[in-house]
């Protein structure tokens, strides 16, 4: 098995890494359209928040924008996995997270019955920032 070459987990974790980081619109939409020829779809959504009331938003954002691009249909399971592979990535950063603010951009891809959701976040108070990233996997 070649894995660069199938669309398992490894490629759609690295396209959600990518759809996180880009860094305008346009980057954004070059990117999809590259993935989509690589049969992976792809959204993105901004986010920002106060860490303490984000999670529950977060959650919502990455099933919402998986939705409306396509990247997932209706169905409690298809949801629940984005819901969960975002769940797991905001746990890999939470501990940097508590008392500050963050801002940045939620990177979701699927290929199959794989779905990945990357978070990529500046975090900090006034100009003082860190960046996080985390990152999560489920298969639906």
């Amino acid at each position: 098995m070649d894995i660069n070459t199938e669309n398992g987990s490894r490629a759609v974790c690295k396209a959600a890494v990518r759809m996180a980081m880009s860094d305008t619109r346009a980057e954004e939409a070059e990117i999809k359209r590259e993935l989509t020829e690589q049969g992976i779809c792809a959204a993105a959504v901004d986010f920002g928040s106060d860490f303490r009331i984000a999670v529950p938003k977060m959650l919502e954002r990455a099933v919402v924008a998986a939705k409306r691009e396509g990247v997932i249909g209706s169905s409690h399971a298809e949801e629940g996995a984005v819901a969960g592979a975002a769940h797991e990535a905001i746990q890999q950063i939470s501990n940097k997270c508590v008392g500050l603010n963050l801002g940045g951009k939620i990177g979701i891809a699927r290929s199959g019955s794989h779905i990945s959701v990357c978070l990529f976040f500046a975090l900090g108070l006034l100009n003082l920032n860190d960046i996080a990233i985390g990152l999560g996997h489920r298969a639906v």
